[in-house]
């Protein structure tokens, strides 16, 4: 009811515009902006030239930062995918969202067929995603890329929650190999004559990503559209093309490790360093055609990560070597700074001031607020998110954020709240004999997390116990009961 509701009151005083008229509908009563929105796939915070990196080459990110703005204190909606996914889609931060926690549908009634993967947990019927949002507001909407959020035919279907085109891997256990044997293209699969889930194939879904990406903005380039890009890229296994791994390919030194996971590419280093310069270079692409089509004005181009880069070498990534997280505690699973603060860059010739910087703390869900705003709608009413669109603009009205809270009933049971530079994690709630208390830390003076200062401020301590309580509410299909006996 609460979505029907919604996106009925989202239309009124369009219903009788034709589409043509609903483009000049914007935030600025000017012709609405072209959104694209680019995901990369556990890259991490110290994983780019504009944030630090000094081995990975990403000249056109490097550009697009040049060019926009970068924020220096930006979180994924979760330290895993599938519930981050959901965040950046719905504006609910993971004690509100309703996918908290990877894992396959259990009793769902779907059977997806022999050889198909069978995704992930599907997003509700009843969720309101962005995507739903744009569309019924005048945008042509895309999903190219890693979905993750249920499987073709489920309610969680792509199709089913506001996107017009999606092509790629459903299922992000299928994602795990960047030269698959299909890819869907909406509920159709598409066989990928030469790949057969093996080291090397003739078609590289990345590639094959940016070329219907490039298509999809070339078909709708004379309409508002929504593109959503979340790639797959440098989540494991390690591939890429030969062209492109022989940048560096015996130019960084590879090291001897215990191999863990996934396929075991034979240059680990160099082939993690290709295949996010490789993504670069199919961003660069993606920039050019938007110039050849007069769109860059009116176009604004997000970049961001779902969440931080792996640990302990697994598949061969070697987080180490790269300095991933640059001085951030923790990686991928976890709710220190190096599993969920990840980079985010924003650009819009015209708009957004060229080489700008903002130190403010936002989070993926934040997204859907700010790019209703950008379209000149309204947010769901459920959300947990504030548009920072006046941030984007320069304009000095921007709300802030009394505290940013998360949630993850894996790796150990965990949760987070940053409430100014005070940052607090309690985590092995669901481990015997494990410390539960909150552990409070200054990410003004400790950005690494790396001295416990709860002892020294009972007070805050408090304040952050009782956000940890409040700010959540049960879930079923992810029951998180251990953040109420502690």
């Amino acid at each position: 009811m609460e979505r029907r509701k919604f996106l009925k009151n989202t239309c009124i005083g369009t219903a009788a515009l034709s589409l043509s008229q609903l483009q000049f509908c914007g935030k600025t009563g000017e012709k609405k902006p072209n959104i694209i929105f680019i995901m990369a796939d556990d890259l991490g915070y110290g994983e780019l030239g504009c944030y630090g990196q000094k081995i990975i080459k990403t000249p056109n990110i490097n550009k697009l930062a040049a060019e926009g703005m970068k924020f220096t204190q930006f979180y994924a909606g979760s330290p895993v995918c599938a519930p981050s996914r959901c965040v950046l889609l719905t504006g609910k931060h993971t004690g509100h969202a309703y996918i908290r926690n990877n894992g396959r549908p259990i009793n769902r009634g779907h059977n997806p067929g022999k050889g198909v993967f069978a995704g992930q947990n599907p997003l509700a019927a009843d969720e309101v995603t962005i995507a739903e949002v744009l569309k019924k507001h005048g945008y042509v909407t895309g999903a190219i890329g890693k979905w993750g959020l249920g499987a073709v035919g489920t309610e969680g279907d792509p199709n089913k929650q506001g996107f017009d085109l999606f092509y790629g891997y459903n299922s992000q256990v299928q994602a795990h190999n960047h030269y698959p044997k299909y890819l869907w293209r909406n509920d159709k699969k598409e066989i990928l004559a030469g790949n057969n889930r093996e080291l090397t194939g003739k078609q590289y879904s990345q590639d094959l990503f940016i070329r219907e990406a490039k298509k999809f903005i070339r078909k709708n380039k004379t309409r508002p559209f929504f593109l959503y890009l979340p790639f797959i890229v440098p989540h494991l296994s390690i591939q890429v093309p030969e062209d492109a791994l022989a940048e560096y390919k015996g130019k960084i030194p590879e090291t001897p490790y215990k191999h863990r996971g996934y396929l075991q590419h034979p240059y680990p280093h160099a082939g993690y360093a290709a295949m996010i310069s490789r993504m670069d270079a199919g961003i660069g692409e993606i920039m050019a055609l938007l110039k050849e089509l007069g769109l860059d004005d009116q176009t604004i181009v997000f970049f961001t990560s779902d969440n931080g880069p792996t640990y302990n070498r697994l598949g061969g990534a070697d987080s180490e070597f790269f300095n991933s997280t640059g001085p951030l505690r923790g990686r991928k699973g976890s709710v220190y700074e190096g599993g969920i603060r990840v980079p985010m860059i924003a650009r819009w010739p015209g708009k957004i001031t060229p080489d700008s910087q903002t130190h403010l703390p936002f989070a993926f869900w934040d997204v859907p607020p700010t790019l209703c705003e950008l379209a000149g709608t309204k947010p769901p009413a459920q959300t947990d998110g504030i548009s920072f669109y006046p941030t984007l603009t320069n304009n000095s009205r921007q709300k802030q954020h009394a505290y940013l809270y998360w949630e993850f009933p894996a790796y150990g049971g965990q949760q987070a709240v940053r409430m100014g530079d005070w940052k607090g994690v309690r985590s092995g709630l669901k481990k015997k004999n494990s410390d539960k208390s909150i552990r409070l830390y200054n990410l003004k003076d400790d950005i690494g997390e790396k001295n416990n200062v709860a002892a020294a401020h009972p007070e805050i301590v408090q304040k952050i116990r009782e956000i940890m309580k409040t700010a959540r509410s049960e879930s079923k299909l992810f029951p998180f009961p251990e953040t109420k006996l502690h």
